[in-house]
């Protein structure tokens, strides 16, 4: 489904550029990755631009803000149910399409109505990997 702009909000070309770079992103990136990238063409264009642009779209559901990287907030265009895997090198994120048979014990459930889970998987991904093979050769 494509990302759309909420009714009510303007469509500049700014904005327009923005759900474009989002449109089957899988790099989960942060609203200081998206401004710099969009900025190259739209020179004038301010930060608060692409992050209000991002709140609105996350407000509406056609965004998923993470909190998986300690630095930044990142924004990920596929709002199906999901998993993450994090190389904790260069914060790469890789989404993971499984179902997983998970349930909260029942002392933890007491009163809660569950709409959902995630999953964070942390590891060294193969790029960063190999470069730490590289080094230990020297």
């Amino acid at each position: 489904m494509a990302i759309q702009l909420p009714k009510g909000i303007k469509r500049t070309p700014q904005r327009l550029a923005i759900l474009r770079y989002l449109e089957g992103n899988r790099d989960h990136p942060s609203a200081e990755e998206i401004y710099r990238d969009i900025k190259r063409d739209f020179p004038t264009m301010s930060f608060a631009t692409v992050y209000n642009t991002l709140e609105a779209l996350r407000a509406h559901g056609q965004v998923i803000q993470l909190s998986i990287d300690p630095k930044r907030r990142r924004y990920d265009p596929d709002t199906t149910m999901h998993h993450h895997l994090i190389c904790r090198r260069c914060s790469r994120i890789v989404d993971i399409h499984i179902d997983f048979d998970i349930s909260l014990p029942e002392e933890f459930n007491k009163g809660y109505s569950l709409i959902g889970s995630h999953i964070e998987f942390y590891g060294i991904c193969p790029e960063c990997k190999e470069d730490r093979d590289e080094d230990n050769k020297v």
